[in-house]
């Protein structure tokens, strides 16, 4: 399974009616995006009580207290030994009764893995919009395909941060959403959302999202390699197995789109031409899958937890991934250069997310080219 996360909720908390204030300079349509945004927020807050509270409720499930008392080991464990903010996030639980958090859309053109953006008053540009509302979601998505002739993917969000504003407030809850995932994949989550109140660029999806991906990817093998047993340790392997060969065919196949799209306007290259190159990759894609899948099934670990992501995917769920993947390596490597230190990693972070932007990205692609050569 892809895990996303949304990242336009972050910019909310105590700035919503100052949200809602520059929306009325820019029209009714966006006075009403931040509405249901403000709205689906609180009512989630609303949702949500202490975890204590839940484990002393005679009525709650004996296997939801396990899942909450999991969790609540999770955050301490953060804090503790991973050097992530110890506030009031993640102390609480919410019931949301449906199978998202939010729902995104993002689009593309057809022939680029660049996001459209959509810009806001307050919040600056970001490369996809959310919603509570499912429904809402599809509706936008197909104004893009039939207006604009965009490639637009929707997909629900598990979980999300408001960057710790909401702290002052009770923080963000735990949700429904995520509690009854396996023991590992939860930490990762947990750990994501609370590195981007640790480090956060402005206006920087990929590096944002790209170190709290590292984050949670290695704060977890840390915490499963000393406090879970071998039962919890071996379904993980093979998840995360299945995981970076997916992410490995889904970087080999971005990497041939952009060859593709690079070859945009040169003599002699008509728009069919190039069109009939991308749906060869596209092809060949697929029939990887087929055959990744193949040899998962022969080495006994089946998994069809992609397919859906693999028929639909287009240009921007392509980009939208690279936003959670294209740095992680070098992250990673980042991590190990600052001697498996946590303090002294997230400070090394912080140092890179004060730089200039084209400054930063440079030293990312530099960071991430050296670390991919090395695994290769």
């Amino acid at each position: 399974m892809t895990v996303v996360f949304a990242f336009f909720w972050r910019n909310l908390g105590r700035r919503a009616l100052l949200l809602l204030a520059a929306a009325a300079l820019a029209g009714c349509s966006t006075i009403g995006y931040y509405a249901q945004a403000v709205q689906g927020h609180l009512a989630l807050m609303h949702a949500a009580r202490p975890i204590g509270d839940w484990l002393r409720d005679p009525a709650t499930p004996a296997v939801l207290k396990a899942r909450l008392e999991l969790a609540q080991r999770l955050r301490a464990y953060a804090v503790t030994a991973l050097d992530l903010p110890d506030n009031a996030s993640y102390h609480g639980y919410a019931d949301l009764h449906r199978a998202a958090a939010v729902w995104n859309v993002a689009a593309a053109p057809v022939d680029s893995l660049t996001l459209k953006r959509w810009c806001f008053p307050v919040l600056g540009c970001v490369g996809y919009r959310g919603y509570y509302d499912e429904a809402a979601a599809q509706a936008l998505a197909a104004e893009l395909r039939a207006q604009d002739g965009l490639e637009v993917t929707v997909y629900g969000v598990p979980a999300y941060s408001t960057l710790g504003w909401m702290n002052w407030a009770g923080g963000d809850p735990l949700v429904s959403t995520i509690i009854a995932w396996p023991a590992g994949a939860l930490a990762r989550i947990l750990f994501h959302e609370l590195a981007h109140q640790r480090v956060y660029a402005k206006g920087d999806t990929m590096f944002n999202e790209s170190y709290a991906t590292a984050v949670g990817r290695l704060g977890a093998a840390q915490w499963l390699a000393g406090h879970a047993d071998d039962a919890a340790r071996g379904a993980d392997e093979r998840w995360q197995a299945h995981q970076q060969a997916f992410r490995a065919l889904t970087r080999a196949t971005r990497a041939e789109l952009a060859a593709v799209y690079e070859q945009k306007g040169q003599d002699g290259l008509s728009e069919p031409a190039l069109l009939a190159l991308k749906t060869e990759a596209m092809a060949r894609f697929r029939q990887r899958y087929q055959a990744l899948k193949a040899r998962w099934a022969a080495a006994g670990m089946p998994y069809d937890g992609y397919d859906a992501w693999v028929a639909h995917a287009n240009n921007a769920s392509f980009a939208l991934q690279a936003a959670y993947d294209e740095w992680v390596p070098g992250f990673e490597a980042l991590f190990a250069q600052q001697g498996r230190d946590w303090p002294r990693f997230h400070a090394a972070v912080q140092q890179l997310a004060a730089l200039p932007a084209a400054e930063r990205d440079a030293r990312m692609r530099a960071l991430t080219a050296a670390a991919v050569q090395r695994a290769d």
